[in-house]
């Protein structure tokens, strides 16, 4: 099964694109697309990080994948927003159990997306970055082996038993230890922006997620509420630490193909 953005990843996407009905029901009803709206949508960078956004998808009865992936919760209007989503972004960051389950390779926007995001002084094609204290990644996938500039990934420090794997992936890929015994958000996001970094949209796991919410980070969450009940042991889209619930404020709310996209930002 394919995961949710394998679409971003498939040659005929590289061109033409899927032309999704997109119809906001708030602020104000009307037809919008989703890469002009997200990129037009403010997001400020918060004093010495990036700004955070969050980007999942779940059943109406809170499961995150089916058969252990996420593709088939979606459809093309969603795989359209992902790709909008993922356009505004300078960095992609995933957990190493999510880059292992999806299978993941590197994002890669159309033409005439790379040409918007270099005119917004971006740099073409997202950096992606890995969060892995184990290192278990496969610097012979396609991630590693087909990224336009090598991924960055964020590991412990201190002696975590990687074995080899340093060694095997530092050709692939920037590795960069931080934190113990497990990778420092705050220090993840510094390390961000320091790089010029101003905007990283997070895809999970669920545990990274509940990082960055316990850390207070997470500025912008958009939700995909995709129309199934799927029950099972699927993950919810952030488990973790307990901490004091925050309000967060609808930015806007979207339908398209049964599916519900809400944008959710701090107050």
């Amino acid at each position: 099964m394919a995961m949710r953005g394998d679409a971003d990843m498939r040659p005929c996407c590289q061109g033409q694109r899927y032309r999704a009905a997109v119809r906001q029901l708030l602020p104000d009803p009307a037809e919008v697309d989703p890469f002009e709206a997200h990129a037009q949508a403010h997001r400020p960078s918060p004093p010495n990080r990036p700004w955070v956004l969050v980007n999942m998808v779940a059943s109406i009865d809170g499961a995150t994948a089916i058969d252990g992936v996420s593709g088939g919760l979606g459809g093309p209007a969603d795989k359209e927003v992902f790709r909008a989503i993922r356009a505004v972004a300078d960095v992609i960051l995933v957990a190493g159990g999510t880059v292992r389950s999806e299978g993941y390779g590197p994002a890669r926007p159309s033409a005439a997306v790379q040409v918007d995001r270099v005119a917004r002084g971006q740099q073409p094609v997202p950096r992606l970055a890995v969060v892995s204290g184990s290192l278990d990644l496969d610097p012979a996938s396609p991630l590693f082996a087909e990224s336009v500039e090598p991924p960055l990934i964020f590991t412990t420090t201190g002696d975590n038993s990687h074995g080899g794997g340093t060694s095997a992936l530092s050709a692939a890929a920037e590795i960069v230890p931080l934190g113990h015994p497990r990778v420092d958000v705050d220090q993840l996001l510094a390390d961000l922006h320091a790089r010029g970094v101003r905007c990283v949209v997070a895809e999970g796991g669920p545990q990274l997620n509940g990082q960055l919410i316990a850390a207070g980070v997470v500025d912008e969450f958009n939700l995909t509420t995709s129309p199934m009940l799927v029950a099972g042991p699927s993950d919810r889209v952030a488990h973790g630490a307990a901490v004091a619930p925050e309000h967060l404020a609808i930015a806007h709310l979207w339908q398209a193909d049964g599916l519900v996209f809400t944008r959710y930002v701090r107050r």
